[in-house]
């Protein structure tokens, strides 16, 4: 989004461990400037991804089976138990952002990993049908526009940014979600749906930017920033050369990069300085300007922190700080 400030660091959205506040204590001391709403999928079944949006869903409701989450037709315990869950995350994030002003991030799944994701009744994935897709992605829309509003009646100085997590967007497009047989794979869904439905979600944000986040290869630049992305968050070690492009007019147009540089599980981590080493070495190889880095880039772990230790995952945190702070100090 033009003229909107980004901050140079901030975490992809989990984290390890089961208590609210020491999580938001984590998540807003980690960053001054940047902070984001914790997601603790280690408390179970409504506190993993797809449960917590699932959750937000209006007039739609989904319950665990041993399969996987089910679309059901009515809220049930499983619902019930992931509002209270991101109730409580509120909570502890409204406690710890007292008289907060600047960017806050909050996260859910995007229409598509969650068509991948949920089960109609006949225990196939919504992806398959036309329809069910449609239908979730507007119970998304109208759930993320409550969920936002939400969130800035508890904390009013806030900007918001959403983030809609897409990992298996890849898959969908090229048709390598499996059926429940796992025999057989859903049909590729044509780019301009998925861009369709993408924008219309992305929509709902009007008033803020949208970043979307995926730790697959392949990410689609060019599809997301059509569909209205002000930000793709992805796993920078797994670029290649073939990205360049799709990068370079990326930046060139506006879209701001959030470089997963940090790994997600424990690792002896190189200095700050080393950490972004190849975002350097990109920009370089693109020919951009190095003082657009700091203005392109937010430097983040490569995909979220749930299967860290919590001492590494502050660690993480810290590191992108200094990551940060060294490439807008040595953009050279």
């Amino acid at each position: 989004m033009t003229g909107f400030a980004f901050a140079p660091a901030t975490g992809v959205g989990s984290l390890p461990g089961g208590d609210a506040r020491e999580a938001a204590r984590t998540a807003t001391g980690s960053f001054d400037d940047f902070p984001f709403l914790p997601e603790l999928p280690a408390r179970g079944p409504g506190a993993d991804m797809i449960g917590r949006t699932a959750g937000m869903l209006v007039e739609v409701y989904a319950r665990v089976e041993p399969s996987g989450w089910r679309i059901g037709d009515r809220p049930g315990r499983d619902t019930k138990r992931a509002r209270s869950w991101l109730g409580e995350d509120l909570d502890a994030l409204e406690e710890f952002t007292q008289g907060y002003e600047g960017p806050l991030k909050v996260q859910a799944v995007g229409p598509w990993t969650l068509a991948a994701a949920l089960e109609l009744s006949n225990g196939q994935a919504a992806l398959g049908d036309p329809g069910a897709c449609r239908d979730l992605a507007a119970s998304l829309a109208e759930g993320l526009r409550e969920h936002l509003a939400e969130v800035q009646r508890r904390i009013p100085g806030a900007q918001l940014v959403l983030q809609l997590d897409e990992p298996s967007l890849i898959a969908v497009l090229r048709g390598h979600v499996k059926t429940a047989s796992g025999y057989r794979t859903h049909r590729a869904v044509d780019r301009q749906v998925v861009e369709s439905a993408l924008r219309d979600v992305v929509g709902v944000h009007a008033s803020g930017p949208v970043v979307v986040h995926s730790c697959a290869p392949d990410v689609p630049f060019a599809l997301l920033r059509r569909a209205g992305a002000a930000a793709i968050s992805f796993d920078f070690s797994l670029l290649t050369e073939r990205d360049d492009d799709a990068i370079g007019e990326a930046v060139e147009n506006g879209t701001r990069l959030f470089a997963g540089v940090v790994p997600g599980t424990d690792t002896a981590l190189s200095d700050p300085a080393g950490s972004v080493m190849g975002v350097r070495t990109l920009w370089r190889r693109l020919g951009l300007h190095p003082g657009l880095l700091a203005e392109a880039v937010t430097v983040t772990p490569a995909c979220g922190l749930a299967g860290a230790s919590p001492s590494y995952a502050r660690t993480a945190l810290a590191h992108c700080v200094q990551a940060a702070r060294s490439l807008a100090d040595n953009p050279e």
